[in-house]
């Protein structure tokens, strides 16, 4: 059995907040907009609430000491918690192992795949830890 070390406390409190402001955007917007609406008004939601954040970071994935471009990760909140954001119908296993992959890549624990096109916020929030 593998045991994952602690999430430590900073960390959940961002993945609060962020978990926090998803709701506000969702409650506001409600389903059915593109993506790049709601990855926008999530951004303005974390100016709002005073937090940094990078948006679109280019990753390099590194397979035998070569850098290969191309994977962007949607957000990360106060470097700690990474961010995909979807507006999709359901979330399948291709969308959570794109997430793992982020964190591995970036060395981070913690991320939240979000997904706006749902009922209820809490339906489309999908922790995921490593």
């Amino acid at each position: 059995m593998t045991t994952f070390a602690p999430i430590p406390a900073e960390t959940e409190l961002v993945s609060s907040q962020v978990s926090g402001g998803a709701i506000e955007v969702h409650r506001a917007l409600g389903p059915g907009f593109l993506e790049k609406i709601y990855k926008e008004a999530v951004c303005l939601e974390r100016h709002a609430r005073g937090m940094q954040f990078e948006r679109e970071r280019a990753v390099a994935v590194w397979y035998r000491g070569v850098a290969i471009p191309g994977q962007r990760i949607d957000l990360i909140v106060e470097r700690c918690v990474l961010i995909e954001l979807k507006a999709t119908s359901r979330i399948d296993i291709a969308q959570e192992a794109k997430v793992i992959s982020y964190l591995r890549t970036t060395g981070r624990s913690l991320g939240l795949l979000l997904n706006f096109n749902c009922r209820t916020t809490k339906e489309g929030v999908k922790r995921i830890v490593l």
